[in-house]
């Protein structure tokens, strides 16, 4: 079952946002920290709260929580762009005990869904480029690259 996030849930997105945390900081140690927390419980609660970052989770009966996308609703209006409105995907994860199984998919549709119902013109996300297997995943789904990010580092700390 896919539904919004609340506050019985700050468990579990706390244990997944730890797994999404350690991928990156395995790609990019020189960004992402070892141990950390992107949220503290009070912003993920917040978070929830507000129908403009909706926060969708796979809950299985059985298993609780397996995964979840973080959404942002986002409007341009400016200069030389277009006025549309844009639902963000700011974060999906699946618990690693759990891939495989399609939730991902199942999630990425509900937000879909989501996303059509809400008349919001288009879907974006960001994908580290240390992190290949995203990228196909979104790529198998539909994606298609928008832009890209590039970075030239001029100081490494070692």
């Amino acid at each position: 079952m896919i539904r919004r996030a609340e506050a019985g849930d700050l468990a579990a997105v706390n244990g997944l946002l730890e797994q999404v945390l350690a991928v990156h900081h395995e790609g990019r140690p020189d960004l992402f920290r070892a141990v950390g927390k992107k949220y503290t419980d009070a912003e993920l609660l917040a978070i929830f709260a507000d129908s403009r970052t909706p926060v969708f989770v796979y809950d299985d009966e059985t298993e609780g929580v397996l995964g979840y996308a973080f959404c942002i609703e986002q409007a341009q209006c400016s200069g030389s762009l277009m006025p549309l409105r844009t639902l963000y995907v700011d974060d999906l994860c699946v618990d690693e005990k759990a891939r495989g199984r399609h939730i991902g998919r199942a999630l990425f549709e509900h937000v879909k869904a989501y996303a059509r119902e809400g008349g919001f013109y288009n879907i974006t996300l960001h994908v580290w480029e240390c992190n290949p297997g995203a990228r196909a995943f979104y790529e198998r789904l539909g994606m298609e690259p928008q832009y890209a990010s590039m970075e030239l580092i001029c100081r490494r700390e070692d």
